[in-house]
């Protein structure tokens, strides 16, 4: 992959230690939204009608022999970011799980959230996540997706996190660079990153795809650190 990577608005061709709580339930991979049955069929056409009338375009999809990977998510700057996802998500065939911070699984919610596909992160805790993500990611004997967005908040954030690079690293999975372009109005699946350890390198490649993408706070979204 090269740095010229891009996004545009015009239509294409086509850790050790035990610090981390609930790591254990996390390795597991309940079963979501996405996996279960009828549901997941009827909330599929209910996504895609909505996406359609509400004149968004989804571009992209898996490559075929990529059924594990990380998705970057991003830009993230809105709470609106999560059911657009997930839509996006269902249109697109994805079994996606997702990171997000302890307050949103907080009772009552909590079981809610999880079977949307969420998991909750302890940002104190960093370095263990990075290594439960990456032992479920490797013990999992199905398709599955980790959304991550690298800012870690909605908040503006001058500098990206690397958990997701790390995260992919250790599970020998590929990035996917997943984009939600709000002033276009389209979102989607970009190119499939291959991690080359080069961590500063490589970031630069990868948030050079995001240049021209717009969040829907788009002033809370730093593709640079500049």
């Amino acid at each position: 992959m090269t740095s010229g990577i891009g996004h545009t608005c015009a239509k294409p061709a086509r850790a050790r230690g035990r610090n981390y709580a609930g790591r254990d339930r996390y390795c597991r991979m309940q079963r979501t939204i996405f996996t279960t049955p009828i549901v997941n069929t009827v909330l599929r056409g209910l996504s895609v009608a909505f996406l359609r009338l509400a004149g968004w375009r989804i571009e992209g999809r898996l490559p075929l022999g990529v059924s594990k990977c990380v998705l970057i998510a991003a830009p993230h700057t809105s709470n609106w970011d999560l059911p657009y996802t997930l839509m996006v998500a269902f249109a697109l065939r994805l079994n996606i799980y997702w990171m997000g911070k302890q307050a949103i699984f907080r009772f009552p919610f909590g079981p809610l959230m999880r079977w949307l596909g969420g998991i909750a992160v302890d940002r104190a805790q960093s370095g263990n996540m990075v290594a439960a993500s990456a032992s479920a990611i490797t013990a999992a004997d199905f398709s599955l997706q980790l959304v991550v967005p690298p800012e870690g908040t909605r908040s503006k954030a001058r500098y990206w996190k690397t958990g997701f690079y790390y995260i992919a690293q250790k599970a020998k999975v590929p990035i996917v660079l997943a984009y939600m372009d709000y002033r276009c109005k389209v979102s989607g699946l970009g190119p499939v990153f291959e991690p080359t350890g080069d961590v500063d390198a490589d970031m630069v490649k990868i948030k050079a795809f995001y240049a021209g993408i717009t969040g829907r706070n788009a002033a809370q979204f730093a593709h640079s650190d500049r």
